[in-house]
Parts: structure tokens; C-alpha cells; sequence
């Protein structure tokens, strides 16, 4: 056994033990989380501003602060791009992590010193907890690639600003270093597919043991080696034997991967954000995430119908129920406060408190009150893609919207691996299970208010090729599952095939 993964074995051991401690404490923890924060955060602007020496529990807490997305967040925000200090926490941040997506254009996530640690340390953890449940330390005597934006970062009001994964790329420990790839000059191109014909060809001839990134750039990678070498990626790296995977739902795609692959590796999932990692994987046994309970965040839920409501119900741990959909809240010790990041979740067990990511809150369907989510129509496609033996590649959904033409319904955008012999048997299955999913839909269906849904299949690489058009090739992006209007549609449709 090498050094490296010699060493790795009882660290990681001490991490897991305080990793399942946590989890015993995990009300404590919120809590004590939240008493902390409103403490700290008092001598800031938005603290004295909300009175947070008047807050005593989290009942206080909630009529001091009330729920905000980034644009209502936006004011105290343009304060700190001013160079201001004490605005949201005391002081000023570290960094500002740039990402994109909202209506407003680019948002600015702060990262102060007490936060930063979430991140990295998070990050850290689903890997130790890794090694600690499966006993492979083996990866970390190879070379690990994490599939990022650029680590070259501006200044805004004095800040250092960049994205996420870049900032990130700046903190990662000595020891990991030597393993990491692609080198730093490459990881600086900003262009997606200059920066990805560089990193195969740096890590072609390597030893690639670990590879980290969003599931559909890593497709990408993964067909520029084959179509470099001919080789499957099992058989180009014999010791590759962990997929580090996170930011979408990872079922669409662990087919093409695994099939890429050859073989099937070790995945270990995560949920990153710029505004904090909240939950990981810590073990292969059950199904999903550890919620990061005890990392300077205090979380609140929402029920996912109640989001738009002007007085919401908000709870926290204590109160949360499984299987049913939340929006997730954040107060964490980088000053964002109420803070609605735009995800739903699902708690499958709350013993420890594990969940699900089911959705985007700005991504349904709804023009005719049905309300769909991420979460049904991945399972749908899937479930009836697995039941035909179909490959689907990536896919969208948006509302056909008719006037005279007969009666309107949901439009899926497909790119399949293989096109389905029988498109319209395919078409009903995930139809049948759509309907079994969301029972408004089934009632508009059955209502003849709408007709069935309508695959529109796409040519191969139509995906990379939008996201391209949109400026939004590689790096955190992801194509939106659904739509509540035809904006992404309109251009798919100039993309579709004439089957």
C-alpha cells in the first residue's frame, strides 16, 4: 500500500466517527447554529437593520427576517460590490462566487473566513466518508480530475470574484495537489472546448483514479478520450474507480457513463452551491444525501406549495416530515439570511436526516395548474426509458400552448443515444407515468384538457449545441429539465429532427 491511501485509511476513520456524532446531534446543532449566527450577525447592517438583538429563538427569528431570493437580497449585495464592509456579516468577505441563471442577470454569493470552511471541508468529508464505508483508499495514489470553471479570479469592490469551482481550485489541500488535474494553466482557458481538448490531452497517458465534475461535461470528456483512443474508459484507466458526481440528478445519466466506462465505478453524490454545501453522500447503504447539519448553516423548509405565499410556514429539523417536498431555506455565516437558494428537497429519512433534491422552484410547468416538477418528469422518462431498454442522452420540457390547432400539452425535447424504434409507444409509457406521478396532471388528461404528451426527438449533440449558442457550454451549467414557457423550446425546436 502507498503512502497516501496508507495515511488516508485512519484519517478518514476519525472524520466518519465525527460524521455519525453529528448526526445524533443534528437538533442541538441547528440550534446552537442559529443562536451563533444571529449573534455574530447582529453588529452587521442587515442585523441591526432586523433587529437580531431582539431575537431569542427561532419563532423571533422568523418575524425579525423574512424569506428572500437573490433579487430582494440584490440591495445589501451592490453594498458589498461597493467595497463596503459590514453589510451582511462583520467585515468583508473573502471572495464573491459569480454564477449565473437568475433573472437579474449574474449573481455575487458572498464567502467570508467563517464560510469557507463549509465548502472545503464538506468536500473533504464525502470523500473521507468514502473511504471509511467502502475501505478503497486506493484513487489517492493516482491522478484525480475535478472538471471546473476557471481558478483566475477578478476584483470587485477590492473582492476576489469568480466562480465556485475556481475558488475552490484555490483551497485544495497540499497533499492533493501532486494528484490534481488538469494543470492550473489549463484549468485557466475559459473557453469550454479549447480548455477540454487540453485536459485530454494531458490526462490520456495518466493515471487517472478519481474524476469529479457536472454528469454531462463529463460525457463530454469521457467521448473525446474514446474518440481519441478508441478505448473504453475503463480499459484507458484500469484503475479509475471513483465518480464524484453532483448539481444534477444523477440517474439520466449514470447509463451512458457506466456504458462509457465499460465497467461500473464507485459514485459518490454531492450537493454544492456557491451559497454552501448542504449535504453529501456518506454512505453507500442508503438512499440519499446527509444534510450538512453541523457546517455554520442554520436550514429552513418550506412546503413547496406554500413558496409564493406572502407569510409562508417555515420550519426547521424538528418539525420536517418525509416524502414531503420543501423548499430549502439558508441563514448561514457568509450573511445570507432567509435566504430561498431555489431547490426543493425531500427528506427520505430523518433518522439521521438524509434527503433528496427534487427540483428547481423557478423550473415547473404549470399553464394549466398542474404543477410539475423536476422530480416527475426525470422519473417518468426514466423509468419508462429503463422499461424499453432506451438511452436517453438529455432532455426538456415545455408547455404547447394552442388556440385553434386542438388541444394543447406538454412538449418533451429528447436526445436519445438510439432513437426508439416506436416513438409513439415510447410516448405513452412516459405518458402512463407521468399521469401516475402528478395527479393534476391526470385529471387535465383525463378532462381533455390537454392531449397526451409529445416527444420531439433532436439530433445528436442538439444539447451541447444550445448550451454552446447560449454561452453556457461546460464549466457548473445545466440545461433546465422544464419550462413554464417556450423561450429554451423556440430554439430546441430549430435543432429537432424531421421524424
Amino acid at each position: 500500500m502507498k503512502i497516501k491511501s496508507y495515511l488516508a485509511k485512519p484519517f478518514a476513520n476519525i472524520v466518519y466517527k465525527k460524521v455519525q456524532k453529528s448526526m445524533r446531534s443534528a437538533l442541538v446543532d441547528q440550534e446552537n447554529i442559529l443562536t451563533a449566527l444571529v449573534k455574530k450577525g447582529k453588529v452587521a447592517e442587515f442585523g441591526k437593520e432586523h433587529h437580531f438583538a431582539e431575537v431569542a429563538d427561532h419563532q423571533s427569528f422568523i418575524q425579525a427576517v423574512p424569506i428572500r431570493d437573490y433579487e430582494k437580497l440584490s440591495p445589501y449585495i451592490a453594498k458589498i460590490k461597493e467595497g463596503k464592509a459590514n453589510i451582511l456579516w462583520p467585515g468583508k468577505p473573502i471572495y464573491l462566487a459569480k454564477t449565473s441563471g437568475t433573472t437579474s442577470g449574474a449573481k455575487y454569493i458572498p464567502i467570508t473566513a467563517d464560510s469557507i470552511p463549509n465548502h472545503i471541508g464538506t468536500a473533504r468529508n464525502a470523500l473521507l466518508c468514502y473511504i471509511a464505508s467502502s475501505g478503497n483508499a486506493d484513487f489517492a495514489n493516482g491522478n484525480m480530475i475535478f472538471l471546473s470553471g476557471s481558478p483566475t479570479l477578478d476584483r470587485i469592490g477590492g473582492i476576489p470574484t469568480g466562480r465556485l469551482s475556481g475558488i475552490v481550485n484555490h483551497h485544495i489541500p497540499s497533499y492533493l495537489k501532486n494528484n490534481q488535474l488538469p494543470s492550473f494553466e489549463t484549468n485557466c482557458i475559459e473557453d469550454w472546448e479549447s480548455k477540454l481538448e487540453k485536459i485530454v490531452e494531458e490526462t490520456v497517458a495518466r493515471n487517472m483514479t478519481l474524476i469529479s465534475g457536472i454528469p454531462p461535461w463529463m460525457q463530454m470528456y469521457f467521448d473525446r478520450l474514446m474518440e481519441k483512443t478508441g478505448k473504453k474508459i475503463g480499459d484507458l484507466f484500469p484503475e479509475f474507480s471513483v465518480l464524484v458526481h453532483g448539481g444534477v440528478n444523477f440517474s439520466p445519466y449514470r447509463g451512458k457513463l457506466m456504458e462509457s466506462i465499460g465497467r461500473t465505478v464507485d459514485t459518490i453524490e454531492t450537493f454544492p452551491a456557491s451559497e454552501g454545501f448542504f449535504a453529501f453522500q456518506d454512505t453507500r447503504e442508503e438512499e440519499g444525501l446527509l444534510l450538512n447539519t453541523n457546517s455554520g448553516i442554520f436550514f429552513e423548509f418550506i412546503p413547496a406549495g406554500e413558496i409564493f405565499n406572502e407569510n409562508p410556514t417555515r420550519l426547521y429539523l424538528k418539525d420536517v416530515k418525509i416524502g414531503e417536498n420543501y423548499a430549502l431555506i439558508i441563514n448561514n455565516n457568509a450573511g445570507l439570511w432567509g435566504y430561498n437558494i431555489g431547490d426543493t428537497v425531500k427528506f427520505v429519512s430523518i433518522d439521521p436526516y438524509r434527503i433528496i433534491v427534487s427540483g428547481r422552484i423557478k423550473h415547473f410547468i404549470s399553464a394549466f395548474g398542474e404543477h410539475v416538477i423536476g422530480e416527475e418528469v426525470e422519473y417518468s422518462l426514466m423509468k419508462a426509458a429503463n422499461e424499453k431498454g432506451i438511452r436517453v442522452v438529455e432532455f426538456t420540457v415545455a408547455p404547447m400552448v394552442t388556440q385553434d390547432q386542438g388541444k394543447s400539452y406538454h412538449e418533451w425535447f429528447v436526445e436519445f443515444e438510439d432513437d426508439p424504434q416506436d416513438l409513439a409507444t415510447f410516448a405513452a409509457a412516459v405518458d402512463q407515468h407521468m399521469r401516475s406521478k402528478n395527479i393534476y396532471y391526470d385529471d387535465l388528461v383525463r378532462g381533455n384538457i390537454l392531449k397526451p404528451l409529445v416527444i420531439t426527438p433532436l439530433k445528436k449533440n442538439a444539447f451541447i449545441d444550445f448550451m454552446r449558442s447560449q454561452g453556457k457550454l461546460g464549466g457548473q451549467n445545466k440545461v433546465p429539465r422544464l419550462s413554464n414557457d417556450r423561450k429554451i423550446a423556440a430554439e430546441l425546436e430549430k435543432m429537432a429532427n424531421n421524424l
